[in-house]
């Protein structure tokens, strides 16, 4: 477990709080990371002083969340570079110097929330002067420990043997918890997988009971909470999601993945099992982790099984990338990520016939974009190894195969697209074409001769090519 070292920030904001007569602590992530060793990305504050208090005592605050208690201090830059000179090398400040330093800081009076009527928010906030009473609101033990040089930690609810037993339970009762906010069911399986913990039993029987509430909860807020749990290093944990219910009410489709099974010689798993493990072998990127989730998201709707018994799963990635595409628009995801994702889905099966094997992957490479072949093959690899043994060097070869061809693209320079031909537009104008449609057309024609024949792509070969097509 490691030494807790605050931003210079942070123990200012701190410490003029207690000149000034109340307590004042960092609290909730920040501290969890902390003991386990890790950098945190955000340091929160909480304080016996009210909203007007703490904008009384700091000069330039900005109203976060006045009416629920948040107001985020902003910490001068000559003070942070005052306090920096400061520090020693010690144990307390190791590091410091080299670390930037935040200057803004949410700082949230003790509160007591009022009563929850649709499983999202308090009707209503009231402060109070008790740090444990602020601490008894929140989620988990271990995101419910404050601390302050003088204090050390302030663990009423056993989070630092949570941590250290590898533990999510829930501070107080579990269905209390749920019902206040029924996003933490979620945030639950995100922090195993993020963590690497297991959930403490009483707190999934109550996540399995009160799944049904996630349905109250926004898209946004649900992406937010998946995207943490799939980009983890445990992203199986989805699996755990699924045990509990709560894939049924935020990702259905993984359900259908998760009982669709495959009876064909190229697979050892479900499609929902094959998919945790082509997640598992994928960098965490979101593109990729949402491509591995989704691109087989279409295989139980277009499964047949022949007269054998073998189960075929024919046009499942074009499917798949219309289904991929509403999955990511309902779960609000930005359009540059819903366009990679998808593309990935789409040609996530591409392989190479053994004819002419040059000029298809150009033209494969034309349509999946120069830019995103880096992308495919980590998925197409991903997708191999989460296979059975069938083919299985056959597979590789082939993906080696595409690499190499890929490497002579980029090494020769070779055209992809129409941008990539030695002449364009201007070129055609003065060999008398006028803009339009035919142009359109005949540039077309050309990089389809030079897709399969690149050294055409000379400025006097192609000029020479339209000339006679002039004529």
């Amino acid at each position: 477990m490691g030494n807790i070292v605050m931003p210079v920030g942070a123990e200012y904001i701190i410490e003029k709080l207690n000149k000034a007569g109340f307590e004042a602590y960092i609290v909730g992530g920040c501290v969890r990371d902390s003991i386990l060793g890790k950098q945190p990305n955000d340091w929160d504050i909480t304080t016996s002083a009210t909203p007007y208090e703490v904008k009384d005592i700091f000069r330039r605050t900005v109203d976060t969340g006045i009416q629920h208690g948040t107001v985020t201090v902003l910490v001068e830059k000559h003070i942070l570079q005052d306090r920096l000179a400061e520090l020693t090398n010690t144990d307390n400040h190791l590091g410091l110097k080299d670390v930037e330093q935040p200057y803004a800081f949410e700082v949230t009076t003790y509160r007591v929330d009022g009563k929850y009527e649709d499983h999202r928010r308090p009707t209503e906030v009231t402060f109070t002067a008790s740090l444990e009473e602020d601490l008894k609101r929140r989620d988990f033990t271990i995101n419910a420990m404050a601390y302050n040089h003088d204090e050390g930690v302030v663990d009423v609810f056993g989070g630092i043997t949570d941590l250290k037993n590898g533990i999510i339970r829930c501070v107080g009762k579990a269905e209390d918890r749920f019902n206040e906010d029924a996003l933490r069911i979620l945030r639950a399986v995100r922090f195993a997988a993020q963590l690497g913990f297991a959930i403490d039993e009483e707190t999934r029987l109550a996540m399995k009971a009160q799944a049904k509430f996630l349905s109250d909860i926004s898209a946004e807020r649900i992406q937010v909470e998946l995207t943490k749990l799939i980009t983890s290093d445990h992203p199986h944990m989805l699996k755990e999601a699924y045990e509990l219910g709560l894939t049924a009410i935020i990702l259905p489709e993984f359900d259908d993945m998760m009982q669709t099974d495959q009876h064909n010689p190229n697979h050892l798993f479900t499609v929902g099992e094959h998919t945790l493990k082509v997640m598992e072998n994928v960098p965490a990127d979101m593109v990729l982790r949402y491509s591995a989730l989704l691109h087989d998201v279409a295989k139980p709707r277009c499964k047949t099984t022949d007269s054998d018994g073998v189960d075929h799963f024919y046009g499942h990635p074009e499917k798949g990338e219309k289904m991929a595409r509403a999955i990511l628009r309902r779960l609000k995801l930005d359009n540059n990520t819903v366009s990679r994702t998808c593309n990935l889905v789409l040609y996530h099966d591409y392989f190479l016939t053994n004819m002419n094997q040059g000029k298809a992957f150009r033209k494969f490479l034309q349509k999946l974009g120069v830019d995103n072949f880096m992308d495919y093959t980590t998925i197409r690899q991903a997708d191999v190894a989460g296979q059975s043994d069938y083919n299985l060097k056959e597979k590789i070869d082939a993906i080696e195969v595409m690499k190499n061809l890929y490497k002579t693209v980029i090494d020769e320079n070779q055209c992809i697209n129409i941008n990539d031909l030695a002449i364009g537009g201007k070129d055609l104008i003065e060999l008398g074409m006028s803009p339009g449609k035919e142009m359109g057309k005949m540039l077309q024609f050309l990089l389809d001769r030079v897709l399969e024949t690149p050294d055409l792509n000379q400025k006097e070969i192609l000029i020479d090519i339209v000339k006679s097509r002039l004529k």
